[in-house]
């Protein structure tokens, strides 16, 4: 029996996906501001030479690059409610996606700070500079510069796992697509479209990484 395509579904509710959308773009920029922040954190730690912060910052690590996100997602949504924190779909989504993509930008930006020659850190302290400059200038920077391409790598996977947030109704980009399938069972067509959305959404963010590269990393290629 062959199969009778009709895109006018995705037409007559459009704004429905835009909504999800950009409800996608929302969550994932705000976890992965709060998730490259706890990255850095992470890593300072993870590079003090402080056994106990070293310790913590691995047993984080560990806890989630181990653990899948699905059940990380259920126990911050399901579990904590338990302990007397209850928190909606979307600050859930929020904290889970944060959470997650803050341990694997730890080891990210931990491994772009030993890159850094400490012969560096040690002319910056003797020049007067103060500890927070010298990290700052020259470590965190060029550090940054070093694993850009893998942090960008790591931001567009943590944009994919924003899919998943839809399993506790957190009305994103598939949480729109699920609910019309459910209504008008066009399944190849909602989902090709989905996919459509997430490619460009990707797109769009390699392209203002690449522009982000050329103006505040350019330098980095002479270093090489």
């Amino acid at each position: 029996m062959g199969y009778s395509f009709d895109f006018s579904i995705i037409g007559d509710n459009l704004g429905l996906f835009i909504n999800g959308a950009l409800v996608t773009i929302r969550l994932s920029l705000i976890a992965i501001a709060f998730g490259l922040v706890i990255g850095i954190v992470g890593a300072v730690c993870r590079t003090s030479g402080n056994r106990l912060l070293n310790w913590l910052a691995i047993s984080y690590v560990e806890a989630i690059r181990n653990t899948p996100f699905l059940i990380q997602l259920f126990f911050i949504f399901f579990g904590l409610p338990n302990l007397g924190l209850k928190l909606t779909a979307e600050q859930a989504a929020t904290l889970a996606l944060a959470v997650n993509f803050g341990a694997y930008s730890t080891e990210i930006v931990r491994a772009g700070v030993e890159s850094i020659h400490k012969g560096q850190v040690e002319a910056g302290l003797a020049l007067g500079f103060k500890s927070i400059s010298v990290f700052r200038h020259i470590v965190l920077t060029p550090a940054l510069a070093n694993i850009y391409p893998a942090l960008v790598g790591q931001i567009i996977l943590a944009v994919l796992f924003t899919s998943v947030v839809s399993q506790i109704a957190a009305e994103d980009l598939t949480f729109a697509g699920d609910y019309l399938n459910a209504r008008t069972f066009r399944s190849f067509e909602i989902y090709f479209t989905i996919a459509l959305i997430y490619l460009a959404i990707v797109w769009l963010i390699k392209g203002l990484a690449y522009a982000v590269e050329k103006k505040y990393f350019e330098f980095a290629k002479y270093r090489r």
